[in-house]
């Protein structure tokens, strides 16, 4: 998604007409909502700079601009691109990070990592390798560029920062990164200029921008299916900005506390779909391969079963077992026993461990005293049951009776629901679990659906799971699972008798996420939490209402058979007020988490009806109907038929 795009004598009048930066701003809040009037005055001081770099017969009046370009399936936007012809006529694109920075700190041992005053003076990924990553992202997600031939070349231009002789942000230990993306600075006009015209020649007139635009998105890459190749040592997954950042002081501190015995815990916060999983599993590889003493931990076994069940035919059993932990085992563990361990999803950590949760005493300070490095991967709004203990309080707090150090960390780089930072913050805002700037609406394209028939809901996703296997549906834990245990396939758990409606839950616990005959059964939160699909169909129960209101939430609408709400009866009798403020909690984080498992789209059916109404109102959707999207899934579906094969997402 392109925010301004124009050719470069349409620009050139629109930064003189002091208009370059209203028309991106109206565009911007159309495509994204509103912005701050920081982003605001920097592309106004931005775009006067690059007027001054375009200021050229050399670079074509008809070549193509464009700015504030999505890059495919995550949140991140390239500030400036210039397409055209080269002298070879080849497609050829240039991208510009730019940035307002008049200054950085200093040099750091980390890879791509330069250390800023800016963010809080935080460790951020350098200019150039920030350009290059985007580029990278952009060859490996649009199959358009490949097939056009479309040649990328990145660089950054800092049009605030004077250079001086021996100068952190030109050091030799970013020669990698800059040679791949060159990095200009205030004075460089001519050498930013030449740079450009030495890929652009002739101009496209917008040809090549519409081929990024409107080009064939490749399915992103899942974890389970790239994991075997990330085992053995392949980089499947281009880490960009906070991730790269995150990787790196992970890399850093872990080598410190293994040579020098510096124990050392990092939390990282993140929300759905900004990547937590992916980088606990680079740096387990990572590790292992500086012969660290490493595992993955994580207390939802659905993760660690398809993650085994993915790499049973490349490596042994034991192995496996030995890299993929659940939370409840390092109870009996010695100090510092293991050099680095990696928790995933550590807001689900428990207090007791085993079966009858009569052992240990607490799962994140076993974990820190077991470890001269521990990493917590942490996002509270996604703590889904009443045993649900993690947390960054109790972290720093067990960190401190062990001694160590606790850097904390927050990754926001969105790769779910199609980048769209805005849906995420749209669905905290309408499930009331916080206020946000989001309450509007949010990219119109991530598909998201409220439909009014359940048995709609289940032929869209059946549809999408044909093109390879990648969608599913939930639903919330309002059904007792009496298929349990049964391999019976005409007994169902969950019946919605108005439309006829029947479905068992996941007659298997572990690998739902990855069977093919799954398809026809529903994953409930602990099948789902920590795997992402590209579409995912979420069924509402009654636990969640609307009263006319206000979202209001209902724990005797719960399963008996759900056990994340254990003890909640007696919460209840001894501190009512508490209890309801708890299950309120845990009910909205877990139709948060369902709701945020599809990379490409979430489908959605409420058995209340007026919170039906409620999120359609949400939308603007109340004229758009149920019929309206049945008569265009028809037609789509009879245009796929004509062509023999899925149309593109």
């Amino acid at each position: 998604m392109i925010v301004y795009e124009a050719v470069k004598h349409e620009f050139m009048q629109d930064v003189l007409k002091d208009e370059i930066a209203l028309k991106i701003y109206r565009s911007y809040k159309e495509k994204f909502g509103r912005t701050s009037e920081k982003e605001i005055n920097s592309w106004n001081n931005s775009m006067n700079y690059m007027y001054k770099v375009l200021n050229t017969p050399l670079i074509p009046d008809e070549s193509g601009i464009a700015i504030e370009y999505k890059v495919p399936a995550t949140s991140k936007r390239i500030d400036f691109m210039l397409s055209g012809i080269d002298d070879k006529e080849k497609n050829s694109v240039v991208i510009i990070e730019l940035k307002q920075w008049d200054k950085v700190e200093a040099v750091t041992d980390r890879d791509g990592i330069i250390k800023t005053p800016y963010y809080g003076r935080q460790y951020i990924a350098h200019p150039s390798y920030q350009a290059w990553s985007y580029a990278q992202l952009i060859s490996e997600y649009n199959e358009s560029v490949q097939k056009s031939e479309v040649n990328l070349y990145p660089c950054a231009y800092l049009h605030n920062y004077f250079l001086k002789n021996n100068d952190p942000l030109t050091d030799d230990a970013y020669e990698k990164y800059i040679s791949m993306a060159p990095v200009y600075t205030k004075g460089d006009v001519f050498k930013l200029r030449d740079f450009i015209t030495k890929y652009i020649k002739k101009p496209d007139y917008k040809k090549i921008l519409y081929i990024i635009e409107n080009g064939k998105i490749r399915p992103s890459k899942s974890l389970q299916d790239n994991l075997v190749k990330m085992l053995d040592g392949n980089n499947e997954f281009i880490m960009i900005d906070d991730q790269k950042a995150v990787y790196e002081a992970a890399l850093n501190m872990a080598r410190e506390s293994y040579r020098y015995g510096k124990k050392q815990v990092l939390i990282v916060e993140g929300g759905p779909g900004t990547g937590k999983s992916v980088l606990a599993v680079n740096l387990l590889v990572k590790y292992i391969s500086e012969d660290m003493v490493c595992q993955y931990v994580t207390k939802n076994s659905a993760p660690r079963e398809v993650y085994a069940q993915k790499l049973q035919e490349k490596f042994k059993k034991t192995y496996i077992n030995n890299l993929f932990k659940g939370s409840g085992v390092f109870y009996e563990s010695e100090e510092n026993e293991f050099d680095v361990l990696i928790v995933d999803e550590a807001h689900r950590l428990g207090e007791k461990s085993g079966m009858f949760k009569n052992k240990g005493e607490n799962q994140t300070k076993e974990i820190i005293y077991a470890s001269k490095f521990s990493i917590f991967f942490i996002d509270e709004y996604q703590k889904i049951s009443i045993s649900d203990f993690g947390s960054k309080e109790d972290i720093y707090k067990y960190a401190t009776l062990n001694n160590a150090e606790v850097v904390e960390m927050k990754l926001e780089s969105q790769f779910r629901c199609n980048g769209s930072d805005g849906y995420l913050s749209w669905l905290d805002d309408v499930l009331e679990i916080r206020n946000t700037a989001n309450s509007d609406g949010f990219e119109l394209d991530y598909d998201f659906r409220i439909v009014d028939d359940p048995n709609f809901l289940r032929e869209l996703i059946v549809e999408k799971n044909k093109k390879n296997n990648k969608a599913r549906i939930v639903a919330g834990y309002c059904w007792n699972w009496i298929t349990e245990g049964k391999t019976d396939r005409r007994i169902y758990d969950i019946s919605i008798e108005e439309f006829n409606f029947q479905m068992s839950w996941n007659l298997t616990n572990s690998t739902w996420a990855i069977d093919r005959d799954s398809i026809d059964q529903a994953g409930c939160i602990h099948t789902a939490q920590g795997l992402g699909f590209d579409y995912i169909g979420v069924i509402i129960g009654n636990d969640l209402r609307f009263d006319g209101k206000k979202i209001v939430t209902d724990f005797t609408k719960r399963a008996k058979t759900d056990k994340s709400l254990n003890g909640i009866k007696k919460m209840y009798k001894e501190n009512k007020e508490e209890a309801l403020r708890v299950v309120d909690q845990i009910i909205k984080n877990t139709y948060r988490t369902l709701m945020t498992r599809g990379q490409k789209g979430c489908y959605v059916y409420c058995l209340d009806e007026k919170l039906r109404d409620y999120l359609k109102g949400r939308l603007n959707l109340i004229k758009k109907s149920d019929e309206y999207l049945k008569s265009a899934f028809m037609k789509r579906k009879a245009s796929e038929d004509e062509a023999g094969y899925p149309l593109d997402e």
